[in-house]
């Protein structure tokens, strides 16, 4: 069952952590961390052995090629994401946390979700088989901007070939994810309708469609033998931008996500619906940070990273 919502009793400058996806990714990531936390370097040297590579190698001076690979992009993200918000310590206090797309697990094992090391071999998992889902059917994504959603949603189901919804980044900008000939034959009819840009993504494959089903399956067996347990503050999901503490609830949310879109903006406005005034940004880059204020420019944004 969701969390219930305390209208009533809201904080006064409540804080919500919101935790990247795959793109955020940049050579030297989580050097500093590295370099000057004695914690978060044992936590790296531990995820080097749990992944059995040295992922540390391929963050800090591997190449733009190298990072890009899913399986070395996901674990990267989540180990940056996930050690910015333990260096916090007691500074780290949720009134609530979301994750995009990938960034829904770090956002777990930051609220104590999931421990480490299932989160690590979680993510592990997922980008393996997202990785091997890509090779089934050559697929692709595209994004489509200043086009309402409801128009971008019609659009998809005009399409003969799979094309759907996969990210509901901020009002005007949705990504569509399909097979290649499907999204040629969107990008056209989204500009065709007025859409301001149509422009295919340079990613391995249709993420978030149904064409993740084989990823889905794999990794609904990992997510329901992983121990979860109930985080320290609720958690926006992808798949129905609502706040969720209970766990099983959350694994199947989980399992969900792989084939459903993520509605970032539903999450973030749930969010701030709820009481959230700051949202603080733990990961590489600041995409969800300029997502945010696109979103509703009222409320703070910050980062780390």
């Amino acid at each position: 069952m969701q969390s219930e919502r305390k209208g009533n009793n809201k904080k006064k400058n409540m804080k919500a952590y919101v935790f990247p996806g795959q793109g955020a990714q940049f050579v030297g990531m989580g050097k500093d961390l590295y370099d000057n936390n004695a914690e978060a370097k044992e936590m790296f040297e531990k995820a080097n052995e749990i992944l059995g590579f040295r992922i540390t190698d391929l963050m800090f001076a591997g190449t733009e090629e190298d990072l890009k690979q899913t399986k070395v992009t996901q674990p990267a993200i989540f180990l940056h994401s996930v050690l910015l918000a333990k260096s916090l310590g007691e500074e780290f206090q949720p009134d609530m946390v979301a994750g995009h797309s990938l960034g829904e697990f770090s956002a777990l094992v930051a609220a104590g979700a999931l421990s480490f090391e299932e989160g690590l071999k979680l993510v592990s998992k997922r980008a393996m088989a997202m990785q091997k889902a890509c090779e089934i059917r050559p697929s692709t994504m595209a994004a489509v901007l200043a086009l309402p959603d409801e128009k971008v949603e019609e659009l998809c189901a005009e399409i003969d070939d799979i094309v759907a919804p996969a990210n509901y980044n901020c009002p005007g900008q949705v990504v569509i994810s399909g097979t290649i000939e499907g999204i040629d034959a969107a990008c056209e009819k989204m500009l065709a309708a007025g859409a301001k840009r149509a422009m295919k993504l340079k990613v391995g494959g249709a993420f978030h469609s149904p064409l993740m089903q084989p990823a889905q399956e794999e990794l609904a067996e990992a997510i329901a033998a992983a121990e979860f347990k109930t985080p320290r503050c609720p958690i926006y999901q992808n798949v129905d931008g609502k706040p969720h503490t209970d766990p099983a609830e959350i694994k199947e949310n989980l399992i969900k996500q792989l084939t459903a879109p993520v509605r970032w903006t539903y999450d973030v406005q749930e969010m701030i619906k709820d009481g959230a005034t700051e949202f603080v940004e733990l990961g590489p880059g600041s995409v969800l940070q300029g997502l945010v204020k696109k979103i509703d420019r009222s409320v703070a944004t910050d980062g780390r990273q």
